[in-house]
């Protein structure tokens, strides 16, 4: 016991008083041995096995820091990770790949677009290709741009992979005066969905896809092109902005009307369309869901066919295959 008291009080001058002390004083000090650490020197001998044996273990002990520090040092990374993935990085667009589709822009370029807006345009259709799956295989995308004359900027065979197509959206520029909507239909449906332009070959069920962006009314007649364009397997969407003619964008569009037409009151908003247009474009990937295909399943719309595999055909129920006359297959 006399080595632990010597250990606890280094601070003293003499180690040999407390040995003198009186009984007295001892005993007037009893009331405030709850702090033993203030006066170690003063009873040592009375009180040995409550203060200085407890005191050292609370006082010496690191440990309780560093039980402390623990969990909050395996904290910040996670946490600052997270928060420089969406200061910096923001999170990635969700990409559609249910699908693939041969989709021409058609965009308003005439003298009422101010060139912040037609800006605003372009950015538009870049985060629309974001949403998109792009790829030769997958969605072609082409651009046509009008105002009173029309001209094809890209074609669907032109890009094959995303970040080509996105380069591309900045280099367009606005023509000149004048809203020849209808013409820019006409050429779209003639020029740009043909296969020497990269559309896909009709019997290939890929959907055909034309969204119109305009802030005018029509200089010319849209009801006969439009229709002849959807008669063709091309499907119209509608978007007017500020000035648009509602009646105009009703008689461009596929129905039904209420999934084809948009109108936004500035070119400011039209981003807010995208979210709109990735749950009409991409649709819904029936095989991933039920299909009674025997061999391949394929996503058509919101809908799928059955599709056999090579040296098969396809049955009368559209379901299961046969092996083809004349076909050779080795069988195991």
């Amino acid at each position: 016991m006399s080595a632990t008291t010597t250990t606890m009080t280094t601070t003293t001058t003499t180690t040999t008083t407390p040995i003198t002390m009186p009984i007295t004083t001892t005993t007037t000090r009893m009331p405030y041995t709850t702090t033993p650490t203030t006066m170690p020197t003063t009873t040592p001998t009375m009180m040995p096995p409550t203060t200085p044996t407890m005191m050292p273990t609370t006082t010496m002990m690191p440990t309780t820091t560093m039980l402390y520090t623990t969990t909050p040092t395996s904290l910040p990374p996670s946490t600052l990770s997270s928060t420089k993935a969406t200061a910096d990085y923001p999170a990635p667009v969700e990409v559609c790949k249910s699908r693939p589709l041969d989709l021409v822009f058609i965009i308003d370029s005439s003298r009422s677009v101010r060139p912040a807006e037609f800006e605003k345009v372009k950015v538009f259709l870049s985060d629309m290709v974001d949403s998109l799956d792009v790829g030769i295989d997958a969605t072609r995308v082409g651009l046509v741009n009008y105002a009173s004359t029309v001209n094809i900027e890209f074609h669907l065979k032109t890009f094959t992979n995303k970040a080509d197509l996105k380069r591309a959206f900045p280099r367009v520029e606005p023509l000149s005066t004048g809203t020849m909507t209808g013409l820019a239909i006409k050429t779209a449906m003639e020029k740009a969905f043909t296969e020497e332009s990269g559309a896909r070959a009709a019997n290939k069920n890929i959907p055909k896809v034309a969204i119109i962006v305009t802030d005018g009314r029509p200089q010319d007649t849209v009801e006969e092109v439009s229709a002849s364009a959807r008669a063709v397997g091309i499907e119209i969407y509608a978007v007017g902005v500020d000035r648009a003619d509602m009646k105009s964008l009703q008689a461009m569009a596929s129905q039904p009307l209420d999934d084809h037409v948009f109108y936004v009151e500035t070119y400011g908003v039209i981003e807010k369309l995208t979210s709109k247009f990735r749950e009409s474009l991409c649709g819904i990937d029936a095989c991933s869901l039920r299909h009674d295909c025997e061999h391949e399943c394929v996503n058509n719309f919101n809908s799928y066919y059955c599709k056999c595999r090579e040296g098969y055909v396809l049955n009368l129920d559209k379901k299961t295959c046969s092996q083809a006359k004349g076909s050779s297959l080795c069988h195991a």
